[in-house]
């Protein structure tokens, strides 16, 4: 398949590293206009510097997803300047530094960061986006839930699992709301990969025998890469997946 983005605006979040990093570099070496944004400033910087040094530069936008009116913002001055916007892709997320512990021992405020980074940020988006894709009656929103959405935590976070399932929900229930615009709703639901400084110490926390068993739970017998993932987004962006909307992809190996 050739695909090839020339003329497309693209938002993703969580573009300081791992997946959004890969996603954001992805779109702009075929050729569009990427708005990378994230909370971590100097990280995203250091993604800024990545596409400078492969010749497909970007824009780079500090943004707490979580922060409503921020989103709104960004949003209004990127259609002021491209007039535009056909891709969303909802990457920012993770766990905020938590480790899983008893139902108990979790407090109001951490259960509601998760979920305000890994949902409340993705609803946000796709709320700002909205408005431009319906003008243009073309759009397409890429959500990237996780293994631990359609099954469980690997770390025993209870609201990860949570949230991330609701981004799940929220893009079947997106896609039919939006869906008469010509705007496409997926999810990416990636396995296990070492894409980031959380992923990595995850990993070396299991140990050699832990890591083995992890390994020997995925049909393919082998750890995924950032690439892997960016793939799949790209390919719910382009025109080959114009007909594929409120479905969940499981980008991990085989479970």
């Amino acid at each position: 398949m050739h695909i090839r983005f020339d003329g497309r605006t693209a938002i993703v979040t969580g573009a300081a590293h791992g997946f959004g990093r890969a996603i954001a570099l992805s779109f702009a070496n075929l050729g569009a206009h990427v708005v990378a944004c994230d909370v971590l400033a100097n990280e995203l910087d250091e993604t800024a510097q990545v596409a400078r040094d492969q010749d497909t530069p970007l824009e780079v936008r500090v943004l707490d997803v979580t922060n409503r009116r921020a989103v709104a913002a960004m949003v209004t001055e990127t259609i002021a300047a491209r007039s535009r916007i056909d891709i969303l892709v909802n990457d920012a997320g993770g766990v905020l530094g938590q480790v899983g512990r008893p139902l108990d021992e979790v407090s109001e405020d951490d259960w509601r960061a998760i979920f305000a980074v890994n949902l409340d940020g993705a609803f946000y988006c796709c709320q700002a986006v909205a408005p431009c894709m319906k003008a243009a009656r073309y759009g397409r929103i890429i959500n990237i839930s996780s293994g631990a959405g359609l099954g469980i935590s690997l770390t025993g976070i209870q609201a990860y699992a949570s949230a991330k399932a609701g981004q799940i929900g929220l893009t079947r229930q997106l896609a039919h709301e939006l869906g008469p615009w010509g705007i496409t709703v997926n999810n990416i639901a990636p396995g296990f990969v070492r894409s980031n400084p959380t992923t990595e110490r995850q990993w070396q926390s299991y140990g050699e025998a832990g890591q083995r068993r992890l390994l020997q739970n995925i049909a393919l017998e082998r750890l995924g890469s950032p690439r892997d993932i960016a793939d799949g987004v790209l390919f719910f962006a382009s025109e080959h997946a114009g007909w594929i909307t409120g479905q969940t992809l499981a980008i991990d190996g085989g479970r």
